[in-house]
């Protein structure tokens, strides 16, 4: 119990001193702007604290700055962790969020979809995603990529 009472003020912490790429990712993720999912920020779940989760869609968003490349033995785990709890996480770069918001967003409206597939019918894709003006893939270290069609 007392665990779970650090974690809950590490997160506020967390949430008050957000970086640029999780405040401009957290413009576009909150009051339901993508695809009417509810999204929260610096969540603890399972003894880790999240950057962003949808629980009903059990899509976790995390973005990693240059300091990632080092702790790559430690987001696996994590990732397994949360893998094992049911949700998918989804990793960007900061930079990513920067250059390629549009391609984020479509990532993880398809996260959120695979999720939803076994659950539900298909919520439908955003028009760019639908008009195929976006790819996406999501790499085996839990990276995903965007790339606008040319």
């Amino acid at each position: 119990m007392k665990q779970l009472r650090l974690e809950i003020i590490r997160a506020r912490e967390l949430r008050k001193n957000a970086t640029e790429a999780e405040a401009a990712l957290w413009t576009e993720l909150r009051y339901r702007k993508l695809g009417g999912h509810r999204f929260r920020r610096q969540r603890p779940i399972g003894g880790y604290i999240v950057d962003f989760v949808c629980l009903e869609g059990h899509v976790v968003v995390e973005l990693d700055g240059g300091q990632h490349q080092e702790s790559g033995r430690y987001d696996a785990a994590r990732t397994a962790g949360l893998n094992n709890r049911g949700f998918t996480v989804v990793r960007f770069w900061n930079n990513q969020v920067f250059t390629e918001m549009d391609g984020v967003k479509e990532a993880i409206l398809l996260a959120l979809s695979r999720h939803s597939q076994a659950r539900a019918p298909t919520p439908t894709l955003p028009q760019a995603w639908r008009r195929g003006l976006y790819e996406g893939t999501f790499l085996g270290d839990g990276y995903a990529t965007v790339t606008p069609w040319r």
